[in-house]
């Protein structure tokens, strides 16, 4: 996994904010597009491209894109 392509694949979850200032460190529930749609978009993106089941909970409990990178690699490193 590689965190760059990550947070790209996670900015592009977002379709009326710019997100070209996105990062790892960046607390994506602070953004004025967030909402359960996007949440769920991400989850089915994080399920469609690294196989990984993220739920809500994770998701409740991050608050960078880190957080749920950490997660996620975990997940997939076992």
């Amino acid at each position: 996994m590689n965190i760059e392509k990550f947070v790209r694949e996670f900015a592009d979850q977002y379709d009326d904010i710019s997100t070209e200032n996105f990062t790892a460190e960046t607390k994506f529930k602070e953004n004025d597009e967030w909402s359960s749609m996007t949440a769920l978009s991400v989850i089915a993106m994080v399920d469609e491209s690294y196989s990984v089941r993220l739920t809500g909970d994770d998701v409740r409990k991050s608050t960078t894109i880190q957080d749920i990178y950490d997660i996620v690699s975990l997940k997939v490193n076992g």
